[in-house]
């Protein structure tokens, strides 16, 4: 059961990654905009994404619960040490929901709705960054447990993990990744008006995508993070980022004529070539602690736990999995005949 767990925590992982960055990346692209496409973009956004917004993040909800009862100890650290970007990423998703619900529905047309356009816009970018940020400060080496501590302090034991130009490097990474998705997405679903907005905005995302991705491994790199440096002398992860860099090609023309079908499926394997490189160097050693790296099967909950948790993930996935893609389906987000 536990290689069933560790299975819905990387696919919820994937989920969120592809679902909900597609719905950051959103309000990125509106924010980038000029006055006219950002009006055109915001129409857009509630035509596809007003209907399924909402169901996106229950996949961080997934991720966190499965944390939280089956990997506690694990849990425990990063909820302590990560807990300030953490807090203001919560605080990004809730004004994020409140500014998008009433920037629609607020019966007034007044100056509150240039207080939503802009929560709604700047809470999009921060976000994304400040959860590229925790994933940084997870692999940074900079975590110091409180036990471990000789001279304990708040900047070292809560600040330093994820302020840092690394881990600001990754919530780049993270934000341009999710203007990307929500582009390549937008393109099959955009009228006439904004069809030649998102096969740009895209094209401009694939680019800043790769610049940014290619500064942060350099830099983590020459700066000698161990997270980098595993997934540079790992062999699997060096075949993945060829294989990455041999799809960009092939994404990149169906970005540009526009193949809706074709371009979110390259973009989808990005995603998954992403997390798989991330992983794969370092797996069960997910969480790097200065001067060492912890198992995530270190701590574990007992295995009646593990078993309990797995039967209902099991019986979860059979009713939430479908349940989402009849969601997808009925607002016609999964167009698997159309060609564009």
């Amino acid at each position: 059961m536990l290689t069933v767990v560790l299975f819905f925590l990387c696919f919820s992982l994937l989920l969120y990654v592809l679902l909900g960055g597609a719905d950051f990346g959103a309000g990125i692209i509106e924010l980038f905009s000029s006055k006219t496409n950002q009006d055109i973009t915001k129409k857009t956004i509630y035509r596809v994404m007003g209907p399924v917004w909402e169901a996106n993040h229950i996949w961080v909800i997934i991720l966190i619960v499965i944390l939280w009862i089956a990997f506690p100890q694990y849990y425990k650290i990063m909820v302590t040490s990560l807990h300030i970007p953490l807090t203001l990423m919560l605080l990004g998703i809730t004004l994020r929901g409140v500014a998008f619900v009433f920037r629609h529905y607020d019966a007034y047309e007044d100056k509150s709705q240039y207080v939503y356009n802009w929560m709604f816009r700047t809470s999009s970018l921060f976000t994304p960054i400040l959860l590229g940020m925790v994933f940084g400060g997870m692999v940074s080496s900079k975590i110091v447990l409180l036990e471990d501590a000789t001279n304990p302090n708040f900047y070292a034991l809560y600040i330093a993990p994820w302020f840092n130009l690394f881990s600001f490097l990754v919530g780049i990474f993270f934000a341009s990744l999710c203007a990307f998705l929500s582009a390549v997405l937008l393109i099959g679903e955009a009228d006439e008006e904004g069809y030649a907005v998102y096969v740009r905005k895209a094209s401009i995302a694939t680019i800043v995508v790769v610049v940014i991705g290619f500064i942060t491994i350099s830099y983590g790199y020459f700066s000698n993070v161990p997270f980098v440096q595993g997934i540079v002398s790992n062999t699997t992860s060096i075949v993945l980022i060829l294989l990455s860099g041999i799809c960009l090609l092939p994404l990149w023309f169906s970005v540009r004529k526009g193949s809706s079908i074709i371009s979110r499926s390259l973009a989808g394997l990005q995603v998954l070539l992403i997390i798989a490189v991330a992983i794969i160097p370092h797996f069960p050693n997910i969480l790097m602690l200065e001067g060492g790296s912890l198992s995530i099967l270190e701590g574990k909950a007992p295995d009646a736990v593990i078993k309990v948790l797995g039967i209902s993930l099991i019986i979860g996935g059979s009713v939430i999995i479908p349940g989402l893609i009849h969601l997808l389906k009925s607002f016609k987000l999964i167009k698997i005949l159309e060609r564009k």
